[in-house]
C-alpha cells in the first residue's frame, strides 16, 4: 500500500518533524535487532539535520510520586524503576533539537507537541524509535485522529517484542506510510 501515497508531497521537509522516541539506554539494550536499529536512526537524524528538517526527542518521565496516574500504578505495581544511568539517551540531542519530557504512550497527552507542529505549520510526523507497538503506533494513531499524517520508518523503530513489532507495522501499514531509513534519505535529499 506504501506504493500508492504521494510521498513526495507528505514528505515536504517544510512541512515535516522527525520524532526520535525513547531511545533510553535501558529500551535499546533490549531491542531485538540494536545494530539495524540504531544503523537506520543515524540514517534518520542525518537525513533530517541535511535536510532542515526539526528534531524532537522524546524522554519517559516518570510522574511524581503521589501524582502517578491510575493505569500507571496499576502498570508499574511490582515497584520496577529504571535506574538514571539507564534513562541517558544513547543518541545525544544537539543545541537545535527539542526534548520533549512526556509522562504516556502518547506524544499528545500533558505535552504541548501538537502545538509546536500547529505553530511551525507541519503536519507531518515522521516516528523512529522504541518501542513500535507501544508509544510509536499510540502516537501514529493520535496523530492520525488529529489530521496530521504519520509515517514510520520501517528499519528506524524497533521492540523488545519482536512479533509485537511486526504485528504493528502491519497494522500501520493500512492506514500510513511505512518506509526505510534509506527512503526518507532519498526524499530529504
Amino acid at each position: 500500500m506504501a506504493t500508492s501515497w504521494p510521498l513526495p508531497d507528505i514528505l515536504k521537509p517544510s512541512q515535516s518533524v522527525l520524532v526520535v522516541w525513547d531511545v533510553h539506554k535501558a529500551l535499546v539494550n533490549s531491542i531485538f535487532n540494536k545494530e539495524e536499529f540504531i544503523n537506520a536512526l543515524n540514517t534518520s537524524i542525518t537525513a533530517a539535520r541535511q535536510a532542515k528538517v526539526p528534531i524532537v526527542f522524546t524522554k519517559i518521565t516518570p510522574y511524581p510520586q503521589g501524582f502517578e496516574s491510575p493505569s500507571s500504578k496499576l502498570l508499574y505495581r511490582s515497584g520496577f524503576q529504571f535506574k538514571p544511568e539507564e534513562m541517558e539517551l544513547v543518541v545525544q540531542p544537539s543545541a537545535d533539537d527539542i526534548v520533549l519530557n512526556k509522562n504516556t504512550w502518547s506524544i499528545f497527552v500533558g505535552t504541548n507537541f501538537e502545538l509546536l507542529l500547529r505553530n511551525s505549520n507541519r503536519s507531518t510526523i515522521v516516528f523512529t524509535g522504541i518501542a513500535t507497538e507501544i508509544g510509536i503506533e499510540t502516537s501514529a494513531r493520535h496523530a492520525f485522529a488529529l489530521g496530521l499524517i504519520p509515517v514510520i520508518i520501517r528499519d528506524a523503530v524497533s521492540s523488545r517484542n519482536r512479533e509485537g513489532h511486526e504485528r504493528s507495522l502491519t497494522n500501520m501499514s493500512s492506514f500510513f506510510p511505512i518506509i526505510t531509513s534509506i527512503d526518507l534519505m532519498n526524499h530529504w535529499k
